[in-house]
């Protein structure tokens, strides 16, 4: 029977590495070591802290002013949005890649931090789908809207449900800011019922999916009406003042009266046929407001949305009618309860037995490995295990006037190279996870499209990606090729339209064999490497033929089983070309196209969490 029942057992290394990358988007060895022998609810209480900024506002250390750019001369870049003079119209250049380093923010400050409300934040992020790149509003609108989710990560997605109606891109993305009392815009109050709160249930007849009508969705656009974007950000929401960029509050939308439909609505069967007084006011206008979104969440099949996209992201995309019955049905209570806090239901699903696969005979065939990384869990563990040293964006800005030749010595503009150019366009790209950017307003089909749901994130036309980023960190390059289209991809050749070809510096630092020596017990003995990596890489801890299996990579099958100690020995206790001979050896023998590293990272174990 799936069961609820709290695992109050420390965890071994196994229950912890599953823990640990449900409820994070990574870990490294140090985490995972000192996290193995507590129990669920000691690890979720260290994980469950206040976000704080390695990286404190986004800095676009490019510098434009010719060219086609000459319009930007006189545009400050840098910390753009910590400007105290910011106007809408004087931010009109480089959008696309600010809103990439919007982005890239909000990565570099999660992978530097183990906490709940960062993954928290990106379920937000699917469920309230603003894609950046898609009609979203400027950079600094999408800084706003990052800053709402994660302001709400730890509290009521009740009230984040009132707060993004008012958010700018979310206003321009749906298109709200056009809708008038005398010309109505569903679009918003479609995907408010349909994504962002109750879903649809069986549709029944005609305009009737159970959970609401189209009658409903025309009503709630009357509610929705003369929300308008405010482009200059000047008018901010007292709710979030302790919002740590904004202390004076997020800035939001406003309310223009006169566009605003002030009849009242009546709404279908599936609401009981409630009628909402309308307003004409601001201060009725938002009661109102509330009142339908009271409405909406006071229904229990508003609260197992949430849960259901929950649970598909946390623990596994498809489950029978008992996880239903015994999970979901008594989480949604609990939300409902709460007051629709995420966290609370969150950290009680994470501690359950069932979590675990402790709630039946068989602890191994249900959620433990059984979700495909996204691209995005994919990157964070693989830097954050390996170790790798990427660049940090935290550094003075490049002065005025000095030139984008002289800035690539600054380590500002390194990351921009390893964030805009590696991990935005490229890695992301082509692994099927535009960031921050899916399709539609519906997310990734990873996250919500059946048959596949996550078996999304690993096919053929994205598969390429994921094996070719290790070979990028170990060389610290990237090239592009190999990927069925010939350009801006992970590992290959790029070829100019000169004819010539370039390798693009990732500025990123990994040394295989400083890793080993810093990880495993005993370098010396390459079944013991394979078999603790293999602790930290995978799922499942492997049987002894998949060990021997990776072992072959390090002891060919014509070498003597004492070829890897002796090369360790000599890289450790000579000097000269005998100690640079055996530092070659190793090196590739770990990180070679064909070593160890790149062929456990690409096994299908690495792939599953």
């Amino acid at each position: 029977m799936a069961s609820l029942n709290e695992n109050i057992q420390p965890l071994d290394k196994r229950l912890t590495r599953h823990l640990l990358r449900r409820a994070c988007f990574q870990y490294s060895k140090a985490q995972l070591d000192d996290m193995t022998g507590k129990t669920p609810a000691e690890i979720l209480a260290q994980l469950n802290v206040s976000k704080s900024y390695a990286w404190n506002w986004p800095n676009d250390p490019v510098t434009n002013g010719s060219g086609a750019n000459l319009l930007c001369a006189n545009n400050q870049d840098g910390f753009w949005l910590n400007d105290t003079n910011w106007q809408n119209n004087s931010y009109t250049c480089r959008q696309g890649p600010k809103r990439a380093l919007v982005a890239g923010w909000w990565w570099y400050n999660a992978i530097k931090q183990n906490t709940l409300v960062d993954k928290l934040t990106w379920f937000l992020f699917t469920t309230f789908t603003a894609s950046k790149d898609d009609g979203s509003g400027k950079s600094a609108h999408y800084f706003d809207y990052l800053n709402l989710l994660q302001f709400y990560a730890d509290k009521s997605v009740k009230d984040l449900a009132r707060k993004i109606t008012f958010d700018n891109s979310m206003l321009y993305y749906l298109d709200n800011g056009d809708n008038n009392k005398n010309s109505p815009n569903e679009n918003y109050a479609r995907e408010f019922l349909e994504l962002f709160t109750i879903g649809k249930g069986p549709q029944v007849s005609d305009g009737d999916y159970t959970n609401y009508t189209e009658h409903d969705v025309v009503q709630a656009a009357k509610v929705f009406s003369g929300i308008k974007l405010k482009n200059d950000r000047n008018t901010l929401d007292s709710d979030t003042v302790k919002s740590p960029h904004f202390p004076s509050g997020i800035p939001m939308g406003y309310i223009n009266v006169n566009k605003h439909d002030s009849g009242d609505k009546t709404f279908s069967y599936a609401f009981d046929n409630q009628t909402l007084s309308g307003g004409n006011s601001t201060t009725t206008i938002h009661t109102e407001l509330d009142d339908f979104v009271d409405m909406v969440f006071d229904q229990l099949e508003t609260a197992k949305n949430y849960v259901r996209k929950m649970y598909r992201m946390f623990v596994r995309s498809e489950w029978e009618q008992e996880v239903e019955d015994d999970i979901i049905t008594p989480l949604a209570q609990q939300l409902k309860n709460n007051g629709y806090n995420l966290l609370e239901v969150l950290q009680t699903l994470l501690k359950s037995k069932h979590f675990f696969d402790l709630d039946d005979s068989d602890s191994s065939n249900e959620n433990i490995g059984g979700i495909i990384k996204s691209p995005l869990q994919f990157l964070n563990e693989l830097l954050t295990i390996l170790d790798v040293k990427i660049p940090n964006p935290e550094t003075p800005q490049v002065a005025e006037g000095t030139s984008q030749n002289d800035a690539k010595s600054n380590e500002n503009y390194r990351f921009y190279m390893f964030w805009w150019n590696f991990c935005h366009n490229t890695f992301f790209s082509y692994s099927g996870m535009n960031i921050f950017s899916p399709p539609s307003v519906a997310g990734y089909p990873g996250d919500y499209q059946p048959p596949a749901y996550d078996r999304a994130w690993f096919n053929s036309n994205n598969i390429i990606a994921r094996y070719n980023t290790i070979l990028s960190f170990i060389g610290g390059t990237y090239t592009s090729d190999n990927y069925g289209n010939g350009q801006n991809v992970i590992q290959g050749v790029q070829t100019t339209n000169n004819g010539y070809q370039y390798y693009a510096r990732i500025w990123t630092a990994f040394d295989a064999t400083d890793f080993i020596e810093n990880t495993v017990s005993d370098p010396y003995d390459a079944t013991k490497i394979v078999q603790e990596l293999s602790e930290l890489f995978y799922s499942e801890d492997l049987d002894a033929n998949r060990i021997a299996y990776f072992v072959k990579f390090l002891i060919q099958d014509n070498e003597q089983n004492y070829v890897w100690y002796d090369a360790w020995e000599a890289y450790k206790t000579t000097s000269g070309s005998t100690q640079e001979a055996a530092a070659n050896f190793i090196k590739n023998r770990l990180s070679g196209q064909d070593g160890l590293l790149p062929k456990m990272i690409n096994a299908a174990e690495f792939q599953l969490m």
